[in-house]
């Protein structure tokens, strides 16, 4: 198994081969060669993807509510970004994007709020930032954390809470947060516009603050 010195090493060799203006997308992954169905963990294996991959317009999305929704951490592996979990996001997106919206907001098993479909979800009401409390059904992402971190550093009130899907179509503003696209604000919801909200591009600008450091 590589070190994280070697992987880090590994990802600045194929950074090397882009041009210096590239954006790019670093994507690590394993994967078990052995094992029928239940794979054999002695058997995993590294790979490592660098690719082109220009960050998303800051300028936002739309978002509706979709009809799937995350599964419990007993019927699936919610606690890792594996590959199984991505089909049924992928059906969310196709669903979202028949009726004319760029992301989905997914629910989990029990009808609350969970994330977008490839982000983790934000919103802000009345000068308060809250998220879903991370319950399992969703990854606890990096970024998500980071965010809510340097909002409380900043003197922003941020609550992890059980969201219905009424405290999202009723909110001051909604934004995501991921490795991808960072922080993005949402415009609109179901049929709700909205504009992009101070408290998102706090967010947004003290999150690219931390990462230049």
């Amino acid at each position: 198994m590589l070190t994280a010195g070697e992987i880090e090493e590994l990802c600045w060799d194929g950074i090397r081969r882009f041009p210096k203006e590239a954006e790019l997308y670093i994507r690590p992954m394993f994967y078990a060669e052995e094992g029928f169905v239940a794979p054999d963990a002695e058997s995993t294996r590294f790979v490592l993807s660098v690719y082109e991959a220009p960050l998303p317009s800051a300028a936002g999305f739309t978002a509706c509510l979709s009809s799937r929704r995350r599964p419990m951490p007993d019927m699936a592996p919610t606690e890792a970004k594996a590959a199984c979990l991505y089909p049924n996001a992928g059906l969310a997106l196709k669903e979202a994007r028949q009726r004319g919206f760029d992301n989905a907001i997914m629910l989990d098993p029990i009808g609350s709020v969970a994330e977008f479909a490839t982000a983790n979800l934000f919103i802000a009401k009345d000068g308060v930032v809250r998220t879903p409390v991370h319950n399992g059904t969703f990854l606890n992402g990096i970024t998500r954390q980071r965010v809510i971190a340097l909002l409380r550093d900043d003197g922003v009130t941020v609550e992890e809470a059980t969201l219905s899907a009424r405290d999202v179509l009723e909110a001051d503003e909604v934004f995501s947060t991921g490795n991808y696209a960072k922080v993005v604000p949402v415009t609109r919801v179901e049929e709700r516009a909205l504009q992009p909200g101070p408290l998102a591009a706090r967010a947004r600008a003290l999150y690219w603050e931390f990462a230049f450091r």
